[in-house]
């Protein structure tokens, strides 16, 4: 047989920003290929209506109330897990603002979200998974949530194209640090996703039209093409995929 299923059976997985948009389908994808469920968000009505679908599917899941931000609250989390196979490290955010225009307030809050929290996760986990015996013979999968603006620029976005440049990078020398421990790192890359934060966006219809102009596919992304991505880096399927970037951006950066 030729072709690897996507399961992950006896696997346990950290997703953050679970609650709403890319995590929640992230966290119900991984779950649906079997896997049991460690979710954290900012809100705990978020988090028990994914617990709900969670259940259903017969995975475990556990949900802690949580701003990544606040690293002891992270860490502490983490350190309490008997162990973490995955981590779909989602949390983050945007603030579109001119480059003359930037507030320091939110430069800084950014970065704080977008980078200093996705490394300390990142660095909690891959310390969490090596507490594993056998981790090279079951090998981890890290899952950085970066974006089509990691890879080429965009208008009132130079703040944003900072951090998700910056994550590619980070991204890269995680996989080769972390490669003899058969940990693989790599990103997700959406175009604009129908999520909760892009529809405030998208309620100025020439933005809209606009983005949709740079998409050949001609439509914006579902979860679903984000959480198909995300089990799938998750899984064996890719075992011999680490340090890159999957772009689920229907073409905008082929042009």
């Amino acid at each position: 047989m030729y072709l690897k299923k996507i399961n992950l059976k006896n696997k346990t997985a950290l997703v953050t920003g679970a609650g709403k948009g890319i995590g929640r389908a992230c966290a119900i994808a991984l779950a649906e290929a079997g896997a049991d469920l460690i979710i954290v968000s900012r809100t705990q009505k978020d988090l028990n209506n994914v617990f709900k679908i969670i259940k259903k599917l017969k995975s475990k899941c556990s949900t802690f109330t949580c701003d990544v931000t606040n690293y002891s609250q992270i860490k502490n989390i983490i350190s309490k897990q008997k162990k973490i196979d995955i981590l779909v490290n989602n949390a983050g955010t945007n603030i579109p603002e001119h480059f003359v225009k930037i507030q320091k307030k939110n430069l800084e809050y950014l970065v704080k979200i977008n980078t200093m929290a996705t490394f300390h996760i990142a660095q909690l986990c891959a310390l969490k998974m090596l507490e594993t015996k056998n981790r090279k013979k079951i090998g981890g999968s890290i899952i950085n949530m970066s974006s089509q603006m990691g890879h080429v620029g965009g208008p009132n976005r130079s703040v944003y194209n900072m951090t998700k440049f910056g994550l590619e990078g980070l991204t890269k020398g995680m996989a080769i640090d972390l490669a003899k421990n058969n940990i693989r790192v790599n990103t997700i890359c959406p175009t604009f996703v129908d999520t909760p934060m892009t529809k405030r966006f998208f309620k100025n219809k020439s933005f809209k039209k606009e983005v949709l102009n740079k998409i050949p596919l001609g439509r914006i992304a579902e979860v679903s093409d984000v959480a198909t991505a995300a089990a799938f880096l998750a899984s064996n399927a890719s075992s011999m995929i680490t340090g890159t970037s999957i772009l689920v951006d229907g073409g905008w950066t082929a042009i």
